[in-house]
């Protein structure tokens, strides 16, 4: 398993942007398929974007929710994935959650091994 630390969260008027990071431990990040997650309160938790492990080509998924105004990368480098929020709307509030799977690209959260401890996303209107 992975060590994963969210970090970017805050208080954004709509419309705005925010970034959010998940920094990974370990040495083989590249092999791990890393998602986002999110819930409000409430709520499940839900899907919202993930990127295939570097051998998968990187692919991407989102949630149909913010396809177009979200975007995940990541740095393999940096051991980091990355989520660009834009157009940011008040029912993106939620907690954002990083995760990571050894194994391919999914969007159920009970696939992934392991998870961050969250970051608090709030969009006023």
């Amino acid at each position: 398993q992975v060590q994963l630390v969210e970090s970017g969260g805050g208080l954004v008027q709509a419309g705005g942007s925010l970034r959010l990071s998940c920094a990974a431990s370990g040495r083989s990040f590249s092999s791990y398929a890393m998602g986002w997650f999110r819930q409000a309160p409430g709520k499940e938790r839900e899907f919202v974007a993930a990127v295939s492990r570097s051998r998968s080509g990187g692919s991407t998924l989102y949630a149909d929710s913010v396809k177009g105004r979200f975007t995940i990368s990541r740095d393999n480098f940096k051991n980091t994935v990355y989520l660009q929020m834009n157009s940011l709307k008040p029912e993106d509030t939620a907690v954002y959650y990083c995760a990571a799977r050894d194994g391919s690209l999914a969007t159920m959260t009970s696939w992934y091994d392991s998870w961050g401890q969250g970051t608090q996303v709030t969009v006023s209107s």
